[in-house]
């Protein structure tokens, strides 16, 4: 029974990893179905050659900063280029499952600054987020997933993020932030009073293929998490698409509400904000309260993308900021406020 149970966990590892590799096609579709069209296959690129580095250099390099051996909970330093990896053959099912969860953060950068950045300049700023900011930042959080016998500084202090809501989608978006301010906005995008001309999407049907691409990935992104097949996968599922679908109808009746018309771009951001916003704590809250959960995301993503544009008058194409981010935070506390074991 042990051996069929190990056999079991190997292949659902494999099978979520699979999962959400296939993210990276949702990523590509999404976001290039907000793009304007000359800019489609720019932003294609990016996505293709952001899974190539992240593959390559977080296999060998980012891995052992974010799981290997650490003397104080800040980042690991053993294991580069697969040292001491494959004594036990499950690792590489957790390499290759950690290696896509990298992917992921690496990809959300990309939707945020489309139609302007220099390609190589794109490809410098993924090498940084895959080799030292998501794995020392997720280091903290995850530092004892690999070696159970330590900690990251902040689980040591009892934080609980799940499957990511902060350790990879807030990172993700924070660099997004800062890389959509330091490149700019679009010409053209804010006219001599600072008001916000809005360049229309390119083809928000392969957009919402991209979208539904990405919610069927996150049912591997969030229940592999577990690394195990048990009954909590069940739960874990569920709440994922409950949110998902609060989220998006939620954002739906706020755009509808706002800017009087059910706009496509809000509520596809508004069933990802609901996906993000209960990754931190899928494991852990109820059906209802996951509702809750996706419902305060697809509301925020809204009025976040609004402030963001007119207020802080940074050119996020996608929404990126907002919905990985801003929903990011709320996941990561929504943990506090809904947990069945610990939260309020």
């Amino acid at each position: 029974t042990e051996s069929l149970q190990q056999g079991l966990d190997f292949l659902w590892l494999i099978l979520a990893a699979t999962l959400v590799f296939f993210m990276q096609a949702g990523f590509t579709l999404l976001e290039a179905g907000f793009t304007r069209a000359k800019h489609s296959i720019s932003v294609a690129m990016k996505n293709v050659a952001d899974i190539l580095i992240t593959m390559i250099l977080f296999a060998t390099v980012g891995f052992s900063l974010m799981f290997g051996r650490s003397k104080n909970g800040w980042f690991g330093w053993d294991g580069l280029f697969f040292a001491g990896m494959g004594e036990d053959l499950r690792h590489w099912a957790f390499l290759l499952f950690q290696i896509v969860f990298a992917g992921t953060a690496a990809t959300i950068v990309s939707g945020a600054i489309a139609e302007r950045s220099r390609f190589l300049t794109y490809l410098l700023g993924t090498a940084a987020v895959t080799v030292l900011i998501y794995p020392v930042s997720g280091h903290w959080a995850w530092g004892g997933l690999f070696h159970t016998d330590q900690q990251g500084w902040l689980a040591e202090m009892g934080f609980i993020d799940f499957a990511g809501s902060t350790v990879v989608h807030s990172v993700g978006g924070w660099v997004a932030l800062a890389a959509a301010i330091i490149i700019g906005p679009r010409i053209g995008k804010y006219d001599e009073n600072g008001k916000p001309n809005h360049f229309p999407a390119s083809n928000l049907i392969l957009a919402a293929i991209g979208t539904f691409i990405l919610w069927f990935g996150w049912i591997g992104f969030n229940a592999g998490s577990l690394g195990k097949v048990d009954t909590d996968i069940a739960l874990i599922a569920l709440n994922t698409c409950l949110a998902a679908a609060a989220g998006g109808f939620a954002a739906l009746l706020v755009s509808w509400l706002v800017e009087r018309l059910p706009r496509p771009e809000y509520t596809l951001n508004g069933i990802i904000a609901g996906l993000v916003s209960i990754t931190a704590g899928c494991h852990m809250i109820t059906p209802a309260g996951s509702l809750a959960v996706g419902v305060v995301g697809g509301v925020i993503v809204v009025f976040s993308m609004l402030w963001i544009d007119r207020k802080l008058k940074v050119d996020d194409v996608v929404g990126a900021v907002s919905v990985h981010g801003v929903c990011g935070i709320w996941g990561t506390l929504a943990v506090g406020l809904f947990s069945t074991s610990t939260g309020l």
